[in-house]
């Protein structure tokens, strides 16, 4: 039996619960005014969405997990919490949680697996995900299977995160983040092995821009398997490819990086 199978061992053999699921209509890549931004996606099997609490805004009142569930929606699984008036909430789930183990939201509270505290409060050295931007607005950062971040130091009113990238941030101490690693980590070795099972999550196929007429690509034209023709790859739209870099100069939030993340080789 193989890590990934395994890994889905934990899962609990029940339904998701149903007021916390929410459908919604397939939009198949396109904005609200209906055109294509991102290409290539349509199809796909019926899925409904799961309301995560990411904030988790019930303070300070312990929770019991009381299912591990699979979630369509994301690569991680997701955990559903019992709250003692007998409130159900769905939230990630974290590597190694389980069924019957208690959880908490709160200021300060135990480390330990899947309780959320406020950053301040946490030793440097831990590990932790889910990760608030700005205090109260729900975990925003970190939320892949498989992905922590590191807490490197504590600075008058901000921390210091390692990501999973390498990039060093400074985030305020006013939010929170949950304790653990983001459950799932195998997820990576996932293979996809067929065609149609891209076709089920929703991928229509990708032509490549060589292939296509000179009209319908920069790459496009020439006689057989000819090359791009270009010193550097080009977009459908002429804007270049692959290792240009996408963030603004001037972006705001640029000072509170210390360290910029490792480039990729190969």
């Amino acid at each position: 039996m193989t890590k990934i199978q395994n890994s889905k061992r934990i899962l609990t053999k029940k339904k998701p619960e149903k007021k916390l699921l929410v459908s919604f209509k397939k939009r198949a890549g396109r904005n609200m005014q209906g055109r294509i931004t991102c290409r290539h996606r349509g199809g796909g099997v019926k899925r409904l969405y799961r309301i995560v609490d990411f904030g988790q805004e019930k303070l300070n009142i312990p929770a019991k997990v009381i299912a591990l569930e699979y979630d369509p929606n994301r690569s991680a699984f997701i955990a559903l919490l019992q709250y003692q008036n007998g409130e159900k909430r769905y939230i990630l789930a974290s590597k190694d949680l389980k069924v019957g183990d208690e959880v908490i939201c709160a200021e300060k509270a135990e480390i330990k697996i899947g309780s959320r505290i406020k950053l301040k409060n946490i030793p440097v050295g831990t590990q932790v995900f889910n990760v608030e931007l700005e205090p109260g607005k729900g975990g925003k950062l970190i939320r892949g299977a498989g992905t922590s971040a590191k807490v490197l130091a504590q600075e008058e009113t901000f921390t210091h995160l390692e990501m999973p990238s390498g990039e060093i941030r400074k985030v305020s101490q006013e939010c929170s983040a949950t304790i653990g690693q983001v459950s799932y980590p195998e997820h990576r070795f996932v293979k996809i092995g067929k065609a149609g099972r891209m076709r089920l999550k929703g991928f229509r196929p990708t032509v490549r821009g060589t292939a296509m007429a000179i009209s319908d690509h920069p790459h496009g034209g020439g006689e057989g398997r000819s090359p791009i023709g270009l010193k550097h790859p080009k977009t459908p739209w002429g804007k270049p490819a692959l290792g240009v870099k996408t963030r603004k100069k001037r972006k705001r939030s640029n000072k509170f990086i210390i360290k910029r993340r490792k480039k990729k080789h190969g």
